[in-house]
């Protein structure tokens, strides 16, 4: 930044505004942003006061946009999206599924809003399969007759300051009157491990346990026994705790009932993390499954984001299990940043 001016971005399909905070925290001003679902919506508020929500992308409509903020076409530095997953998850695709899953299209909504508003960059972050998917290469054939050019590749949330193993599918496009691509980000020289994050936290039934840090799945008498019984992963449950899916597949799914490692990162965190079933999802020493307030950490969110309790412990964990870890989206705006400073210099500052 030069004298405390700021470069402005646009964030779609924000959910809780992980991928706002990554921008925030990397220098940019987010003018707005765009979150279908209503306790997402309220979430991304909560947190980042003064941004322009909307409720749906397929409502943005870009010349009010431009006019709404006094920009002309072309001066919005960054447009950053993360189209919904589901359908392009390796799990949906079975069966032919992600071919007839509506989201898929979405991801040409940004090509829409990309046309309009003709941003510096675009940022997209998504699944790994997406860059084998179809629709990946006709969004790309659409921004390049607009004048872009492409970096592209699988990186690992564990490389960027996330204490978790995370492969996320990153595309920057960058103007090709900017010259070459812009290139993807070098991997941090330190990897975060589970401890620093949640070792010394209170107990969850703690008097000054944080509220968020009380939400955590109920587990029947039978699931407490198997996590007693485990120090490592599922392999040490004895034949009466052990399923019947697990002996008839025990090569399959690993990670269901296996314990996090405080010297280590942890695995993905997804909606289903407070569920030891879904994942490698027990505590580290605890005979218990993470709380939500672990999870929200383990996501790279700082202890001081907002999560309303009173939404429930199913929408708050698929919030932070679907969030783009902040100080991973922070890498790639600093990245994009630092290049356009490079080529542009800020040299003016429209106020906001």
């Amino acid at each position: 930044m030069m004298n405390g001016k700021k470069r402005i971005a646009m964030d779609l399909f924000s959910g809780c505004g992980g991928l706002t905070q990554g921008l925030e925290d990397a220098g940019f001003k987010v003018l707005a942003g765009a979150e279908i679902r209503s306790h997402a919506r309220t979430t991304y508020k909560a947190n980042h006061a003064g941004v322009r929500v909307y409720s749906d992308v397929r409502k943005i409509f870009c010349k009010p946009f431009l006019k709404e903020f006094n920009l002309a076409k072309g001066e919005l530095d960054l447009l950053a999206a993360c189209p919904p997953c589901q359908g392009f998850s390796s799990i949906r695709t079975r069966n032919g599924a992600v071919a007839t899953d509506e989201r898929n299209e979405l991801i040409f909504q940004v090509a829409r809003i990309v046309r309009g508003l003709l941003p510096k960059c675009v940022l997209i972050e998504n699944v790994p399969r997406l860059l084998k998917d179809d629709r990946l290469a006709r969004f790309k054939e659409k921004l390049a007759r607009l004048g872009y050019v492409f970096s592209e590749g699988i990186l690992n949330a564990a490389d960027f300051d996330v204490p978790q193993r995370r492969k996320r599918m990153i595309l920057i496009a960058s103007l090709k009157r900017f010259g070459e691509p812009f290139g993807l980000p070098s991997a941090s020289d330190n990897q975060l491990k589970v401890g620093k994050f949640i070792k010394d936290l209170p107990e969850p039934e703690a008097f000054d346990a944080p509220p968020l840090h009380k939400l955590r799945q109920r587990l029947t008498p039978l699931v407490q026994k198997r996590i007693e019984a485990i120090r490592k992963n599922r392999s040490e449950l004895p034949d009466e705790l052990a399923l019947k899916c697990h002996k008839d597949y025990p090569e399959g799914f690993r990670d269901v009932y296996g314990r996090m490692d405080f010297d280590s990162v942890a695995p993905t965190i997804t909606q289903g993390c407070l569920n030891p079933s879904k994942g490698r999802f027990i505590h580290p020493e605890k005979n218990r499954g993470i709380t939500i307030y672990e999870a929200m950490l383990l996501q790279g969110f700082s202890e001081k984001y907002s999560f309303n309790i009173e939404l429930g412990i199913g929408k708050i964990a698929s919030m932070i299990g679907e969030a783009f870890p902040p100080p991973m989206a922070k890498a790639q705006a600093r990245h994009i940043y630092s290049k356009l400073d490079e080529i542009e210099p800020l040299t003016s500052s429209k106020t906001f």
